[in-house]
């Protein structure tokens, strides 16, 4: 698996650079709090599918990144997540599918999951507004924060990750525009699910992103690049191309959508 800081980064960029796009071409311009919301919601949401990697759950080891989120409570919330995955990928499978043993990179690695996922946090809050929203930009925000500031967040624990990602849903929700509902919230959570699987794919095991539909007698095939162009996890071009550009493109993105005029001026500034 591509590792979390370049999973979480790239949701980032991904969102700061659709809202670039989608002012220049839709006239939608989110104020700063709408668009730090947003791009932290689909960091964390980058890191969502990995859930579906246990580890230990007593020894409070192995495991995804986003698995040590909350301690050895997320660590079991992984647990399960595995084995719903592995059910499901067990009653799904096709004859020409391989036997598994493990549920990661099944479900929670799909495009069907992922939208549907986002779906259905944007009908929740906006159904049941305040305590749902807080809730999911809590979770989501604490992924972001174990993801962005790995380093940070793993040497202050669990516990300062989960009093900092609440204080940070109580504060966004307190300026968040009220009364408009917050589909945007479930949009985040879909593009960075996605955006996750894309990151999966450059790598040589693949992703099922297209499940339940079969091609060739399986459900479950993995798409992916070929193997000779494939990323090595934590290799070279990952931690020296990947994660940089995801991090250029988030800061030019950011600041294209907050401060257009100071992009102009570079540019004139250079030309001139």
């Amino acid at each position: 698996m591509v590792m979390g800081p370049t999973h979480a980064m790239s949701g980032a960029a991904v969102w700061l650079a659709g809202c670039w796009a989608a002012g220049h071409w839709w006239d939608y311009h989110p104020d700063p709090v709408q668009l730090g919301v947003g791009a932290a919601v689909c960091a964390g949401a980058a890191l969502l599918p990995d859930l579906d990697l246990s580890g230990r759950v007593t020894a409070n080891k192995g495991g995804a990144i986003v698995a040590h989120t909350f301690g050895v409570v997320s660590l079991f919330l992984a647990e399960c997540v595995e084995k719903i995955s592995l059910g499901v990928y067990k009653l799904t499978r096709m004859r020409r599918d391989p036997q598994r043993h493990n549920g990661h990179r099944t479900l929670t690695h799909t495009w069907l999951f992922n939208v549907g996922l986002g779906f259905g946090v944007g009908e929740l809050c906006t159904r049941f507004g305040k305590w749902a929203v807080i809730g999911v930009l809590f979770f989501m925000f604490a992924l972001a924060i174990r993801g962005l500031l790995h380093t940070w967040a793993k040497k202050r624990g669990w516990v300062i990750t989960t009093l900092c990602a609440l204080a940070a849903a109580f504060s966004a929700y307190a300026l968040l525009p009220t009364g408009r509902g917050y589909p945007v919230i479930g949009v985040a959570i879909a593009a960075g699910g996605i955006v996750h699987t894309f990151g999966d794919m450059i790598t040589k095991e693949g992703c099922p992103v297209i499940w339940p539909l079969p091609t060739g007698r399986r459900t479950w095939r993995e798409f992916g690049v070929p193997d000779a162009v494939a990323v090595k996890v934590g290799g070279g071009v990952e931690r020296r191309l990947l994660l940089p550009v995801f991090v250029l493109v988030a800061l030019v993105a950011g600041v294209a959508v907050l401060a257009p005029g100071f992009l102009h001026h570079l540019a004139d500034s250079a030309l001139g």
